[in-house]
């Protein structure tokens, strides 16, 4: 035996932390917040365990408990009182999540990112102004050009309530530079610009559909979102958001998508996100429920192996319990 060989040597218990190659901490993570126009009282939801919808005047309590646990930035994502063809409550002024973000920054000190899509506000459930006779006829899809201006309209709105940073994530063609045209005209120039780069239509999103009530009310997401299959199209479309300006460029899903995150990571030197889903999230609760995996623990390491292939920054509705051991962690 060759006794210069022993790799095991680097895995006991006192060198072991000090050779980690990789480490999470509360600061890595954004926390996904549910803000519901439509209710006084916080609404469990019922796939995602451990999460609510909260009404607008409890919005601050809800982000200062994400902020005890050492988790700096929060994500707000809303639910209108009501819904139109053209998602008008997303850019109003006086909508569910600018009310909450002006409350919210103006109480906290929390880094708030704002989702900028349409899904959760129209009355048929896409992305956007949908094509005439769309509903009976699956090949029609969203108007590109027609939901730009909406986006935008959205992105400034939420600047003008406190937003740090806007994330789109509709995969509308063009949606990051009508963006920060629109941002820099109204003067956020200094707002960045999460872009969900490279978001595939991925079986992972029932539980947040749920939650936001986003799902479409007739075909899918296919024309707009990325096809599953494709890893060398995401170059394309990360590269396409990077030269319309861009600030972080965001993988959605995670975990299924973990070679996309870590060949960004390699291509571009922009901040990288990765959103680890709802479904990513749920099915985790589901098997420890049923007593087959520790949800701590897997928890963590799914989250380590998402910071592992090149994730700067995660989205997740882990934030919190995974926050809350890494502190424990650090007083033992």
């Amino acid at each position: 035996m060759d006794f210069t060989q022993r790799p095991r040597r680097l895995r006991t218990d006192g060198l072991r932390p000090l050779v980690s190659e990789t480490s999470l901490a509360p600061s890595d993570f954004i926390a996904p917040v549910f803000v519901d126009a439509t209710t006084d009282d916080r609404v469990p939801i019922e796939s995602m365990p451990g999460h609510d919808r909260v009404p607008v005047d409890e919005a601050v309590g809800r982000v200062e408990e994400v902020l005890e646990t050492g988790v700096e930035a929060v994500m707000l994502f809303g639910i209108p009182e009501s819904k139109d063809e053209v998602g008008s409550r997303a850019y109003a002024e006086d909508g569910v999540v600018q009310r909450a973000m002006r409350d919210v920054t103006s109480e906290t000190d929390a880094y708030v990112v704002g989702d900028v899509c349409l899904c959760e506000y129209t009355s048929h459930g896409h992305c956007g102004v949908v094509e005439d006779h769309a509903a009976e006829d699956p090949t029609l899809t969203v108007k590109n050009d027609e939901t730009l201006d909406l986006l935008a309209r959205t992105a400034v709105s939420q600047a003008d309530a406190g937003a740090d940073m806007v994330a789109p994530s509709s995969m509308t063609d063009g949606m990051v530079g009508a963006i920060r045209e629109a941002l820099d005209a109204a003067g956020h120039d200094d707002v960045a610009i999460m872009s969900y780069a490279a978001k595939y239509e991925s079986a992972f999103y029932g539980p947040f559909r749920d939650a936001a009530d986003g799902a479409p009310a007739f075909g899918d997401r296919r024309h707009y979102q990325m096809d599953p299959a494709n890893a060398r199209e995401a170059m394309r479309e990360v590269r396409l958001d990077v030269e319309q300006g861009a600030d972080v460029l965001m993988v959605k899903p995670a975990l299924p998508y973990l070679d996309v995150v870590s060949d960004v990571r390699r291509e571009f030197d922009h901040p990288v996100a990765a959103y680890n889903v709802s479904g990513e999230y749920a099915m985790l609760h589901a098997a420890a429920e049923k007593g087959w995996l520790d949800l701590d623990a897997a928890a963590r390491e799914s989250l380590l192996s998402i910071k592992r292939a090149g994730a700067d920054l995660i989205l997740t509705y882990f934030a919190e319990s995974v926050a809350a051991t890494l502190s424990a962690d650090s007083r033992t």
